[in-house]
């Protein structure tokens, strides 16, 4: 009799749809919660404070900012956002949609930890592992960082900028603006109802990544 083992690849894309279905009540009710997601996490100072990246998108439709407390130092916090990507380490949220069903790394990656102001930080338009031209449409650039301290990833139509304040007792406090002008309606459809739930699944997965790293 022979018997049929699935293929990991198989078993990773099995993973990452029962993943996305248990989610698919978040991504349903996302636009009846939307004040709560634009600030998860934020306080009132941190949603009125200015941060890197503010005025190359004026007027943004959407303008969300996001922040939670990670119990690990700036340092430990820092290399699990540089190597976020498609085709890199993932995006530590539901990996098949914007990681190609594959799973997000657990580890800090060396090959994604070096880059300069204008290189590409990742090509954003991937979902379910369909990857467009990497060019100014579809990807983020660095636009400006300190090591440990912020980073700004920025396209036409939207940035991501990063803050890493450092606490007392070594916490972090990271906090994510994301501002964009979608461009379409697909576009806004994903940014209404896919974003904010992914967003904070990928705070999240930061954090519990660099809190469980060795020190």
């Amino acid at each position: 009799m022979n018997v049929s083992v699935a293929s990991p690849r198989k078993r990773q894309i099995a993973r990452g749809a029962l993943d996305l279905l248990a989610g698919l009540p978040l991504f349903a009710t996302a636009p009846l919660c939307r004040h709560w997601h634009m600030r998860w996490g934020a306080t009132d100072a941190e949603v009125r404070a200015s941060m890197a990246g503010d005025r190359i998108v004026p007027d943004a439709p959407f303008n969300a900012t996001m922040a939670i407390t990670i119990e690990a130092p700036p340092g430990r916090v820092w290399p699990w956002i540089v190597q976020m990507g498609y085709g890199r380490a993932g995006f530590y949220t539901y990996d098949l949609v914007d990681n190609g069903g594959y799973p997000s790394a657990d580890d800090v990656l060396e090959q994604y930890q070096n880059f300069a102001v204008g290189d590409w930080a990742f090509n954003m338009n991937s979902l379910f592992g369909k990857e467009l031209p990497l060019d100014e449409s579809n990807a983020f650039r660095v636009s400006g960082f300190e090591i440990n301290e912020w980073l700004l990833w920025e396209k036409p139509d939207s940035t991501w900028s990063w803050l890493l304040k450092p606490m007392p007792d070594g916490k972090t406090r990271l906090i994510l603006r994301i501002r964009a002008h979608p461009g379409n309606l697909f576009w806004t459809l994903f940014m209404e109802f896919g974003d904010p739930p992914m967003a904070r699944r990928m705070l999240k997965g930061i954090k519990s990544r660099a809190e469980t790293e060795p020190e």
